[in-house]
Order: structure tokens, then C-alpha cells, then sequence
């Protein structure tokens, strides 16, 4: 287990259920409230989501996007794929990323890390996903919280929070679906799921 050397405060909201972006655009909203500086950075996403239109005009908030066009997924998880309304899913072998997409994502990374220390916040949204695709790997994020500084919190979300990562963390919260439309064969609907 890694031992805890980083300066900063680290919060995970992981879990199955809906919400982990709608939380920490919250906090977001929260920090920016008081007068901080937030980074919000959205892993396999684009520029395309509601919470877009509103996030790009806030003062004190810079919005950062790593994806691409498309929705990527593991071959063995090809039917939770088709809950996602997407115009195509790009389908890979577990253990075998795209490339490209990796590259993306290291290259977004180093960015990041270029730039945290402007920020009292940083957010890395879905960047647990991320992770349990093989897109970047846990020393990587933690090469990244290490950047943090003295009273900084930096905030990961997403579904698979490694033991690890939770431990690392100053506050975890796991979301849990009990119940959801999706279930019943409806699509991710616009200004709720995205």
C-alpha cells in the first residue's frame, strides 16, 4: 500500500450510482464561491455536455476536456456500452487501450501537472475510468497528487476506486445505484445524465 506523502487534501467520489459529476460540480461551484481557483478537468469526455455551456463562463473555473468525439469500451463490457446514447463505442480487447487514446490522456496529464499549482481545486473528472480502462495507470495519478500542494484538493471521480487510491484519499464517497431508468431500457436523457 502506498503511504500517504502527499501535501495536499485528495477526495474520490466513486461508486455505481448517478452523480459523481453532478458532485463535484458542486464543489466546484462551492470553491468558486468562496473565492478559489478551480481546475475542472473531464477525462474521455468532449466539450459536448450541458454542464459545458455554463462551466466555460465562470470566472475562476478553467475547463479542460480529454477525449474524444466517441465513447470507448471494454469488449467484456459491451452490454453496460449500450446504455450509453452515443453516435458510435469504440469496442477494445481488456488489457489492450487504443494507443492513440493513451497518448491523449499522458499528454493531457503532463498539461495538468504543468498547471496544478495554480489552483485550489483540481478536479479529475471520470478519471477513475480512466484508470479501469487501461488508459493511465495508478502511479501516474499518484505521480500527479503528488504535485499538490498544502491545503490544495484535488478531487477524482468515477466508478473502481482502487484500494489504493482510497486509502491515498482524505475523503471518499461512493454513490450506489439502487434504481435507474436505464434499467428499464431509456436513454441517457440531456440536462440530467449529460
Amino acid at each position: 500500500m502506498q503511504e500517504k506523502t502527499i501535501k495536499g487534501f485528495i477526495h474520490i467520489y466513486t461508486g455505481t450510482g448517478k452523480g459523481k459529476t453532478t458532485a463535484a460540480i458542486g464543489l466546484a461551484i462551492r470553491a468558486l464561491g468562496a473565492g478559489k481557483t478551480v481546475l475542472f478537468v473531464q477525462f474521455m469526455k468532449t466539450a459536448d455536455f450541458s454542464e459545458h455551456r455554463v462551466l466555460k463562463d465562470l470566472n475562476g473555473l478553467d475547463l479542460y476536456t480529454i477525449g474524444k468525439p466517441f465513447f470507448i469500451a471494454r469488449e467484456d463490457r459491451r452490454e453496460e456500452a449500450g446504455q450509453i446514447d452515443a453516435q458510435h463505442v469504440v469496442f477494445f480487447e481488456k488489457g489492450n487501450p487504443p494507443p492513440y487514446y493513451c497518448e491523449m490522456i499522458k499528454n493531457g496529464l503532463k498539461e495538468i501537472g504543468e498547471r496544478i499549482e495554480r489552483y485550489a481545486l483540481i478536479v479529475l473528472d471520470e478519471i477513475l475510468v480512466a484508470l479501469y480502462f487501461g488508459l493511465v495507470s495508478e502511479e501516474e495519478i499518484i505521480l500527479l497528487l503528488d504535485k499538490a500542494h498544502e491545503g490544495q484538493d484535488v478531487l477524482l471521480t468515477g466508478r473502481n476506486a482502487t484500494s489504493n487510491l482510497i486509502s491515498l484519499a482524505d475523503v471518499v464517497t461512493e454513490m450506489v445505484e439502487r434504481k435507474h431508468y436505464y434499467r428499464q431500457g431509456i436513454k441517457a436523457r440531456i440536462g440530467i445524465d449529460e
